[in-house]
């Protein structure tokens, strides 16, 4: 299940009790057409990947979370561990999506 984020507060403490969980943050918006195609795809990967939390951020929702993470493009993806961002890549690659949480979870 791919929670949703709605602030600030409620993102930094998702980050803090992920501990060492691999957090996948996906900042999207409803006009992007882009974050529309990846994102069942990115649906379809919480339900397999269990061990990982999966989050979306919608940048007009959200947007002290999107401004504090300098988001300037959708879809941008981060990705936490421990607190830090240990990596990004923005745009609507599922294959780089998927490579990507299989080398850091």
């Amino acid at each position: 299940m791919v929670r949703e984020i709605k602030n600030k507060e409620e993102f930094d403490k998702l980050l803090q009790e992920a501990g060492d969980t691999l957090v996948v943050v996906d900042f999207t918006a409803t006009w992007c057409g882009p974050c529309k195609m990846i994102g069942p795809h990115v649906d379809k990967m919480a339900e397999l990947h269990k061990d990982v939390i999966f989050v979306k951020v919608d940048v007009d929702e959200a947007e002290d979370v999107s401004s504090s993470c300098g988001i300037s493009c959708m879809p941008t993806f981060h990705f936490y561990k421990n607190g830090k961002k240990v990596h990004e890549f923005s745009g609507a690659n599922k294959d780089t999506l998927e490579a990507k949480v299989a080398e850091l979870k």
